[in-house]
């Protein structure tokens, strides 16, 4: 038997319907076939806006972007799980780029674009399932020092910065900070942890205050005379060097800057680096910006920019701060930086012991 619904049934059924059409009137062809990607940034240079745009006006995809720091990236993709919307995680640091990957964040890509641009020592390990970030861009690890007080040849190694000589002149920023974790790693794979250890030991009697800030304040802290020597990265000095400023011409004046171990093992180098989020929605979008990131184009940027280091060899610069510290070439550190995470534990139970804040 059929039964035919009742005129209450029929209405409630039509006005059902029409609730569902309105909410899909919402949802317009361009939304539907709008191309995105979702990037997750702990790059926080306003330069890279243009970065981004560039990208969108070459392929017509969109770029989200949410902004954190690189410990929160990776916290906030391990809460989200599979929820997460992340399509591409931009980090600045190696070690944290090793940790995301340890933790099963990323997702392995094939890419002959980026096998080519990127060198084996800036990228991941590759495995049969493909390679799970590239580094894009580069930073030295340098040493600024007053020159109306230190002697360049007594702060050109990055072991010198231990010796009683240099006692009392020595200011950082936390040891735990990324940017030293992977300096101290890289460190321990030269000397090894027991040397390591004590040459930590070191650089806390070295201290000229307790370790504060981040690298801007170790250089301005040379240039006012509370500090003799610093370690900061490369792109913080480059932004003083090429200010218009009085205030940071007047510091540039003031402070020198040595490119550690040239004669020896080279000067350590850290990388930014991108990897396609493990529940990446929109990979094939993910790999595009990557592949874009390896382009002459956007490799200059980095340069120019951010006053960093193309990671693609081919790529040159002309940027008058980077030329200027460097003469135009340096020996860096040819440690992987794949391998720099793995010494982390390590080198923080080491920072405890010897009470480098």
């Amino acid at each position: 038997m059929i039964h035919l619904a009742s005129p209450l049934a029929r209405k409630t059924s039509l006005a059902l319907a029409a609730s569902a059409f309105v909410g899909l009137a919402f949802v317009t062809p361009a939304q539907a076939q709008e191309q995105v990607v979702n990037l997750y940034s702990a790059r926080h240079y306003p330069t890279d806006e243009a970065l981004y745009a560039d990208f969108t006006k070459a392929t017509g995809i969109k770029v989200n972007r949410v902004d954190a720091d690189d410990a929160g990236i990776l916290a906030r993709l391990k809460a989200e799980g599979t929820a997460s919307p992340a399509d591409v995680i931009l980090l600045v640091d190696a070690a944290r780029l090793w940790r995301g990957d340890i933790d099963g964040l990323f997702k392995p890509v094939k890419s002959k674009t980026l096998e080519t641009a990127i060198p084996e020592k800036l990228r991941a390990r590759a495995t049969d399932e493909g390679t799970t970030w590239f580094g894009f861009s580069t930073r030295a690890r340098v040493v600024v020092y007053d020159k109306a007080r230190v002697n360049k040849g007594d702060v050109d190694t990055y072991e010198e910065l231990a010796d009683p000589k240099n006692k009392g002149l020595l200011c950082t920023r936390s040891g735990s900070h990324p940017y030293n974790l992977s300096l101290f790693s890289a460190v321990t794979e030269h000397l090894g942890p027991a040397k390591t250890e004590q040459w930590m030991k070191g650089l806390v009697a070295n201290m000229a205050r307790a370790p504060q800030g981040g690298d801007t304040d170790q250089i301005k802290g040379v240039a006012s005379g509370e500090c003799g020597v610093a370690l900061t990265n490369t792109y913080y000095l480059a932004r003083i060097m090429r200010s218009s400023a009085p205030a940071d011409k007047a510091i540039a004046d003031k402070i020198g800057v040595v490119f550690p171990n040239q004669q020896s093992w080279g000067t350590h180098v850290n990388i930014a680096g991108a990897a396609v989020a493990k529940n990446a929605k929109n990979t094939a979008n993910a790999v595009k910006f990557m592949e874009y990131l390896a382009t002459p184009a956007a490799q200059n940027h980095f340069a120019n920019g951010n006053n960093e280091w193309p990671a693609v060899a081919s790529v040159k610069i002309d940027n008058p701060a980077l030329n200027a510290m460097t003469g135009g070439s340096f020996k860096a550190d040819t440690v992987p930086v794949s391998v720099l995470g793995s010494n982390q534990v390590k080198v923080q139970q080491m920072l405890d012991r010897v009470g480098y804040k």
